[in-house]
């Protein structure tokens, strides 16, 4: 008895479906999508702009938004340059060097996506607040951080610790180190190396790092909400300006401000997009 020929794959060589399953699974992913993601996004902007983009902007320019996005920017433009550099450092000692404890570093860095933001929040208060482990000490010298901002910006800092070292860490493990000894051994110094021969090479995954890490930033609830304090126009960013404008009654302002971290959001993805494209692009060449 002769072998049964194999089946021809689909039109992309990929899946051996009929064209009716292909159908039926798309249409389900594209009304999942649609409701999980289209209709909240459709009732966002249209409750932000239902009362007239008179009253959308107005909302934006209220003193207590103005001081959320203000305190968003500012500790996105304090938090992403700090990850960076530390985001760099681990990639490079754990990508291009062996040694005792390295896998106990790993496993340091990747903590803050195993803990709650919640705890990491409180974690904070207990270290810095008033009856904290450096309370009194804060207290005496007049430092404050809990329930202010250097207090939000260690927690922004803390759950986006991982994202830019995460992303940088395989690309320098599968370049190896043999070019940057090559380089050294040809006399170029320790620095030279690093900015001539292995940035380069992983500039693609640190931007793709920093998007993320950005998103994250200007997204983050939780531990911000334990150590902020929730005092309206000093110390909510945009996430926590959003619930205390809605508890208020203030759906316009809260939409508006929801709406603006949704294009923020947008804006993310697109540029995530092009990078990807772009590395793959510079891959393929």
């Amino acid at each position: 008895m002769s072998a049964q020929p194999a089946r021809a794959p689909g039109p992309h060589g990929v899946t051996t479906e009929s064209p009716i399953v292909r159908g039926l699974l798309i249409l389900t992913a594209a009304a999942l999508l649609l409701v999980l993601v289209g209709l909240p996004l459709f009732v966002v902007f249209a409750s932000a702009l239902g009362h007239g983009l008179r009253a959308y902007l107005s909302a934006l320019r209220s003193p207590e938004a103005s001081a959320s996005i203000r305190l968003t920017l500012l500790v996105v433009a304090i938090a992403v340059p700090a990850n960076l550099g530390f985001g760099l450092a681990a990639a490079w000692v754990v990508g291009k060097f062996r040694f005792f404890g390295r896998g106990l570093l790993v496993t340091l860095i990747d903590l803050p996506l195993a803990v709650s933001p919640v705890v990491a929040g409180l974690v904070y208060v207990l270290v810095f607040g008033r009856q904290g482990l450096l309370g009194p000490w804060l207290e005496r010298h007049d430092l404050h951080v809990i329930f202010a901002v250097p207090g939000i910006v260690l927690a922004t800092i803390f759950v986006t610790f991982p994202i830019v070292a995460r992303e940088v860490l395989p690309l320098m493990e599968a370049l190896g180190s043999h070019e940057e000894e090559a380089a050294l051994t040809l006399g170029a110094g320790g620095w030279q190396t690093f900015f001539r021969i292995t940035l380069p090479k992983v500039r693609w995954g640190v931007l793709y790092g920093v998007i993320l890490c950005n998103a994250r930033a200007m997204g983050e609830f939780g531990a911000v909400s334990v150590v902020s304090g929730h005092i309206l126009g000093r110390t909510n960013t945009m996430p926590l300006a959003v619930e205390a404008l809605y508890n208020d009654y203030d759906l316009v302002g809260a939409f508006a401000v929801a709406s603006l971290l949704t294009l923020l959001a947008v804006a993310t993805l697109l540029v995530k997009k092009w990078i990807e494209w772009r590395s793959d692009a510079g891959g393929r060449a």
